[in-house]
């Protein structure tokens, strides 16, 4: 890591500016801002987060806005209405009104006799959604976007649902975050008096998002708004595309490139849910900074920085590696394909009976998937932080609870590079039921690493639209997609396809446990297989990473040490627990003195036979602290469920000082439509 102090253009920054908007509302930013950009103005770029630019993205945001400050642009963080040190109250993720306030802070950005009236728009999982959706909405200044680690899609690919599923470890863990971040106040020393009444008015505010999001559980109206797949061609801005091959948004990728008619390229690196500059695992970081600034300069400033002339997807085909919950490296090939879908990359087909065969079907090639509902407690974190335990571990045990097809070992590399699909021919014992997939690549020793996987809740056969019961004993063909992927299989090693029906906590049990009848002989699956020459003539690189100095944070106390993650069984009763210390960052201190504090826990448990039984809570303790301002924050939030109805619980006790400032309880029964 390269740490930049001396750029070309001397830098001052602008904080605690107020963006005045149509109704009154005042949205807090910080400017960071070339010195002579009144004399000679400069294009701006936006980040715009609900994450409080004061604390907790401030270290990240040293790292990047002085940098591009440096090198001609204004760079500039903003709050989220309700959010930080802005006004007003947050209602939901992606609301009509965070698109509405940002179209406005894009027009302020591009009046400012500071700017050129051009405008960038860039940011990582939120910043990166709200890019796409404000590009969609078509504001005038708006040039380019830069979307990290974000999605097209928010059914299908966010972290509510997945394959029509409600998605267990993430939709109650995250909507515990955003409860117990919603609850943080504006900071008294830069809004002043008005602090606690703000404070007030968002807690009084506050509705647990796990509310909102379960009551849609079919791919509605809900989630089309803000989902930009559903028009394409209304982003006009250039789109510059970015994921991680263990981040769980990389599909999203491949179909901006295929869908998006404006300029779009890509760009996939072996990285987590992180800018690809942060280093943390798996590695290695690249230059992130210098190529978006040659996208800036393209779009931006008319130069011709060679930005175009790259492929239109850059990617690191994966070299295979034994399994492990975190790899400091991955090593592989980076190659440069001009389109996708590409020419280089072709389909190729493997029936569950001939090129993929199971020890588990009968003569008639019949198997029945019934598998125990702790089936997925190796699957480890759907969103990859970098973590040391974030990754999944060897799945044989995941093996052994599933049934597996596998193919004799390869007698030459299989360059998997794209998506996969799995078609099935599959009757249940149930009116719900679900088929959860993973492909492995498995070792001449068995060790078997996890390449991807995919879902599908069976009642959503026919689109996530709808949900159709089955039929139990009826024969229906259904369709499941699969994360993308890249990876080199080598001679020697097998493809592996395992199959359950469960799949704890990422997928939510259906209320009644089933069994899958599966007609092998009438089930395929479809691979991408990269062309092995495209791996030969690759002449793509990257510069070293660079930042801007860092901001000097002070570590806190420490917390009482746990695991990041831990499986417990109790033979008894059957109950498997997962417990997962989310480790955002802990205690530390700011250089303008406050102490901040958090401590996070999340568990779900579930008897092995017992769908009934999952649980899974989030609870959250948040501390800040300033000379004699002292604010304590507790939040919890459980989801359990019956055969007919999810129950949702939420708690949430502020304290100013050693009074209680706030204290709510929030329950809601949720009908269980279809997921």
């Amino acid at each position: 890591m390269k740490i930049r102090t001396e750029f070309s253009r001397d830098v001052t920054v602008m904080d605690d500016v107020l963006i005045p908007l149509i109704d009154g509302t005042r949205l807090a930013a910080t400017i960071w801002l070339p010195e002579d950009a009144v004399d000679n103005p400069v294009p701006a770029l936006l980040e715009y987060l609900p994450y409080r630019r004061g604390d907790w993205t401030a270290p990240r945001d040293a790292q990047r806005h002085p940098w591009y400050a440096g090198h001609g642009y204004a760079s500039v963080r903003v709050d989220i209405r309700g959010c930080g040190d802005s006004d007003g109250v947050m209602l939901d993720e992606y609301h009509q009104q965070e698109q509405a306030d940002g179209v406005e802070v894009i027009a302020w950005l591009a009046s400012q006799p500071w700017c050129t009236g051009k405008v960038g728009m860039f940011g990582i999982s939120w910043g990166g959604f709200n890019s796409l959706q404000l590009a969609a909405e078509q504001p005038e200044a708006l040039k380019a976007i830069v979307t990290v680690c974000s999605t097209d899609d928010r059914y299908a690919d966010d972290v509510h649902y997945f394959g029509g599923s409600i998605l267990g470890i993430d939709m109650l863990s995250w909507a515990g975050t955003m409860l117990a971040f919603q609850c943080r106040p504006p900071a008294p020393w830069r809004v002043g008096d008005r602090w606690e009444a703000m404070w007030w008015e968002r807690l009084e505010g506050l509705q647990p998002f796990a509310e909102i999001w379960m009551d849609h559980q079919e791919r509605d109206d809900y989630w089309r708004r803000g989902s930009v797949c559903e028009d394409f061609p209304k982003i006009e801005a250039a789109v510059m595309a970015v994921g991680g091959w263990a981040d769980p948004y990389r599909s999203a990728v491949l179909r901006l490139l295929e869908g998006l008619q404006a300029p779009a390229q890509g760009l996939i690196g072996p990285w987590s849910h992180q800018y690809p500059d942060i280093d943390r695992t798996p590695g290695a970081t690249i230059g992130f900074l210098q190529e978006t600034l040659r996208w800036w300069d393209h779009w931006l400033k008319g130069i011709d920085t060679g930005i175009m002339d790259e492929p239109v997807l850059r990617a690191l085909h994966q070299d295979s590696v034994r399994p492990a919950t975190h790899y400091p490296v991955r090593t592989g090939t980076w190659v440069g394909l001009d389109a996708w879908p590409s020419a280089q990359v072709r389909p190729a087909s493997y029936n569950l009976t001939t090129e993929l065969r199971s020890t588990a079907t009968d003569a008639d090639h019949i198997v029945v998937v019934s598998t125990p509902q702790h089936t997925g407690i190796d699957a480890a974190r759907w969103f990859p932080y970098g973590n040391l335990s974030d990754l999944p571990p060897d799945q044989r045990s995941e093996d052994g609870r599933s049934v597996v097809f596998e193919t004799p070992a390869l007698a030459e590399d299989v360059n998997l590079f794209g998506v996969a699909e799995l078609r099935v021919r599959v009757s249940s014992t149930t009116p719900r039921d679900t088929l959860f997939a993973r492909l492995c690549d498995v070792a001449p020793d068995g060790s078997s690493t996890l390449i991807t996987r995919g879902g599908l809740n069976l009642t959503k056969r026919h689109g996530m639209d709808r949900a159709d019961d089955l039929v139990p004993g009826d024969f229906v063909d259904a369709d499941l997609e699969f994360k993308a992927m890249s990876w080199q299989v080598p001679a020697g090693h097998k493809l592996r396809l395992a199959l359950s029906n469960t799949y704890w906590p990422w997928i939510w049990p259906h209320g009644t446990q089933g069994a899958l009848t599966l007609d092998a002989a009438r089930s395929h699956l479809s691979l991408d297989v990269l062309d092995s020459r495209a791996l030969t003539i690759s002449d793509i690189s990257f510069e070293e990473a660079e930042q801007a100095s860092p901001l000097p944070i002070e570590p806190g106390p420490e917390l009482t040490p746990r695991p990041e993650r831990e499986i417990r069984y109790t033979p008894e009763d059957g109950t498997w627990t997962l417990t997962v210390d989310p480790n955002f960052g802990g205690n530390r201190i700011y250089p303008d003195g406050l102490r901040y504090g958090e401590d996070a826990v999340e568990t779900y448990r579930i008897r092995e036979n017992d769908p009934l039984s999952a649980s899974a809570r989030s609870q959250w303790r948040i501390s800040m602290e300033r000379d004699d301002w002292n604010i304590r924050i507790e939040t919890s939030a459980t989801v359990t469920a019956t055969a007919e109805h999810y129950v949702l619980h939420h708690t949430v006790t502020t304290y100013n000082g050693d009074e209680v400032f706030f204290e709510k309880e929030f329950t809601k029964q949720i009908a269980r439509t279809s997921a």
